[in-house]
């Protein structure tokens, strides 16, 4: 197997052997503006009584423009000749307003970030030297030079610009496409979906993760999850699918986690006392025997939608 080059690292957790300074601070502006107010002696003293327990991240001032450039300059006969762009602090910006409107695009406080399983990092090693599309990439705390960052937002760590139901690069482009926790987001998931099966290689490899039992969240539109029947139909047509799986990161407790998590969240403080409290065999009992408790009849109406069992609509044409 190839080896997976080294990427330029960006952002990391600090750890004793690691830390830095300067980059402590720059990752945590907290801790910057207390030792600039004379709270705190230094972000070394902040880590050594907190960080070091609160799995604080640390950022480096790496410049990406080389590194992007010779990307861009491998990714330049891949791009297709029918859809305008313009250059953007060294990306290419395929975003126009009608595409804007298109994928409903909305400034967003949200940052979509998440890491590479092991699985990804061996498809990305067997395919070292290659073109890797990573299909709503996020905030990397990584830059592959092999990857490609495709977003809505421009991050640091975005290469090219564009919305997944319309790719800018020509059929067969890519020896491998990632796409994580991203076509629950785009408005068309069957068209996206269709795109990135066009631009994948003949005997290229995808990995697709899709939500299924995660409550509501958005960067900024969280519109679809997904069954395990769901995401392979959404792919079968055009890719042979090896399998359909559960990953240690996305484990079922992973859900329960973010439901109890957040329903606790939302309750008044004395509520909240007392839902804790509660065992997981109370929580078995009949829903409609719960739901006029005060655990789940004062839940705020934004909570309840974020973790709703199914919502309703109604209409009128």
């Amino acid at each position: 197997m190839s080896s997976l080059p080294d990427p330029i690292i960006l952002t990391s957790r600090a750890t004793r052997e690691t830390f830095s300074e300067a980059a402590y601070l720059r990752a945590n502006p907290d801790v910057a503006e207390a030792v600039l107010r004379g709270d705190l002696a230094s972000g070394a003293a902040h880590f050594a009584q907190h960080g070091v327990n609160e799995t604080r991240y640390q950022s480096f001032d790496a410049d990406l423009a080389v590194a992007r450039a010779e990307k861009l300059r491998r990714l330049a006969p891949f791009i297709r000749t029918d859809m305008a762009w313009q250059p953007r602090d060294g990306k290419m910006d395929f975003l126009t307003p009608a595409m804007r409107q298109e994928g409903r695009i909305a400034d967003t406080a949200n940052v979509a970030s998440s890491g590479y399983d092991h699985a990804v990092k061996e498809m990305m090693a067997r395919h070292a030297g290659g073109l890797i599309l990573d299909c709503g990439a996020g905030l990397r705390h990584a830059y592959y030079r092999d990857v490609v960052n495709f977003e809505i937002v421009d991050y640091p760590t975005t290469d090219v610009l564009g919305i997944g139901e319309q790719l800018p690069f020509v059929d067969g482009t890519f020896d491998a496409v990632i796409s994580i926790a991203v076509l629950e987001h785009v408005r068309d998931p069957i068209r996206c979906a269709a795109e990135i099966s066009r631009v994948l290689k003949k005997g290229g490899e995808l990995f697709c993760s899709i939500p299924f039992l995660q409550p509501l969240h958005g960067y900024p539109h969280h519109y679809f999850n997904a069954t395990p029947q769901g995401i392979r139909r959404l792919f079968e047509d055009a890719l042979q699918v090896q399998s359909v799986e559960v990953f240690p990161s996305t484990h079922p407790i992973h859900a329960l986690y973010w439901i109890l998590k957040s329903w606790n969240e939302g309750l008044a403080p004395d509520v909240a006392i007392r839902f804790r409290a509660m065992t997981i065999a109370d929580l078995l009992r009949d829903p409609f025997v719960h739901v006029r408790e005060p655990f789940c009849a004062t839940l705020p109406a934004d909570k309840q939608l974020e973790l709703a069992c199914a919502t309703v609509l109604t209409a009128v044409k």
